[in-house]
């Protein structure tokens, strides 16, 4: 398979962290989506309560990622991912050994928190490790990752067959055995000795005007990732009238993930025009919302399996789509990301670029999840559908525009003179870095 040649010829560290993310987002994806039920059913907690648990655990992670990516620039990636995967560890453990709000809190926190160390730790450290690969590297990571999303619910509704506990547990172990993993097999790395300090990393960053345009423009990209644990399957069920529905549309985009991912990704390399495909990428992201849009609102279920079938293809298509368009703009912002500061803020810059993109992509997602209230109070299923291909298109016209301006680093190694930020680029090319 392609995909495991490709992984073959990487280095052992990026291996290592492609597996790693497999198994993070598999941890993930079994306990996560089935905790608010757990509150609520099994610990018979008010939806208040469920709100402040989630809330802080959300907060706990996208709120910090800036130290996370921090730490990875000054104390080195390897142990701040692996300090994270432990912290999971206990964080998951502690959901399933205790029920009072205190301990559900602590857990929250923790886990969160464990996110915000590893997550941005390790993008500095595989493009790092990857020089002029990174694109690719960064597709087989969008291949992993998916993949255990995919996986990390089907196990998760097995082990609630048991308990909810269980399911906590199992998670826990996951993350216990990528934290041994790491400890043993990542490679360590002298850590370049910083100059200055931690605040004045974070102004040199967030004064970049062109990275947080960057960042900002992107709220469509990350907005529109989320529906495919919303508004898609949510899409799926309305259309079928069953809840299993929800399920094809991960099982759509995970095969055609790991078919095309790699393939996409170096066809579209050869150009070198790393905007126009981030541009063209979430155009396609935005497209993929109109056919599901002719579906919604249909009166009554559907007449029977075929009409079934029929009702729930354009829900598939949109869902192919949006993972086509994924495939082809991830990689490409991942690559770019380190092209707009000096590469001994790697780090810092993909903690900043979470944080602004997450804070911008939840209220993305207040506003769809407004839009599906408002279309079924007026009979107008299309509203968030045709809501998130706005979201699409402006980000695409504001990615096409940073290009125009000549604000976006020019290539995967390099940064060009930005005109709204005032950073001078860096040269036509860099050495990789041999510290994380």
């Amino acid at each position: 398979m392609k995909t495991w040649h490709e992984m073959r010829r990487f280095p052992v560290a990026i291996q290592l962290l492609l597996v790693n993310q497999l198994g993070v987002n598999t941890g993930f994806y079994l306990l996560i989506p089935y905790l608010a039920t757990h509150l609520d059913e099994n610990l018979g907690m008010s939806a208040a309560v469920v709100g402040i648990v989630l809330g802080v655990r959300n907060l706990s992670q996208q709120g910090l990622f800036i130290i996370g990516g921090s730490a990875a620039d000054r104390l080195g990636a390897r142990g701040v991912i692996i300090t994270g995967c432990a912290l999971r560890t206990v964080g998951f453990g502690l959901f399933a050994l205790g029920d009072s709000l205190s301990v559900l809190i602590a857990a929250s926190v923790l886990s969160g928190f464990a996110g915000a160390l590893f997550n941005p730790a390790v993008r500095p450290y595989i493009a790092q490790e990857a020089g002029e690969r990174k694109a690719e590297a960064f597709a087989l990571f969008n291949v992993f990752a998916t993949t255990g999303a995919l996986i990390g619910p089907l196990l998760g509704s097995a082990l609630l067959l048991v308990d909810f506990r269980t399911s906590a547990l199992t998670a826990a172990a996951i993350f216990a055995v990528l934290t041994v993993a790491q400890a043993l097999v990542l490679p360590a790395r002298e850590v370049e000795p910083s100059e200055g300090t931690v605040l004045a990393d974070w102004r040199e960053a967030l004064g970049h005007r062109a990275f947080l345009a960057f960042a900002l423009a992107m709220v469509g990209m990350f907005t529109l990732e989320n529906q495919l644990y919303l508004l898609l399957p949510d899409g799926a069920r309305r259309a079928t009238g069953w809840d299993g529905a929800a399920g094809l549309v991960f099982l759509v985009g995970t095969l055609a993930n790991l078919t095309l991912q790699l393939r996409v990704t170096s066809a579209l390399k050869v150009s070198g025009d790393r905007a126009r495909w981030i541009t063209a990428g979430l155009g396609l992201m935005a497209l993929a919302f109109l056919p599901p849009a002719l579906v919604a609102g249909g009166s009554g279920g559907p007449d029977g399996t075929a009409d079934a079938v029929l009702r729930a293809l354009p829900v598939l298509v949109g869902a192919l789509l949006l993972y086509l368009g994924v495939m082809v703009a991830q990689p490409f912002v991942m690559e770019l990301v380190p092209g707009f500061g000096r590469p001994e803020l790697t780090g810092t810059y993909f903690g900043i670029f979470y944080v602004v993109s997450g804070i911008a992509a939840a209220l993305g997602n207040t506003v769809v999840g407004w839009a599906m209230d408002a279309g079924e109070r007026g009979d107008a299923d299309w509203l968030p559908w045709a809501c998130c291909a706005l979201f699409g298109l402006a980000s695409a016209l504001g990615v096409a525009w940073l290009h125009r301006l000549g604000s976006l680093p020019t290539t995967p190694e390099s940064a060009a003179p930005a005109v709204v930020s005032g950073h001078p680029g860096h040269g036509a090319t860099r050495e990789k870095r041999g510290t994380t």
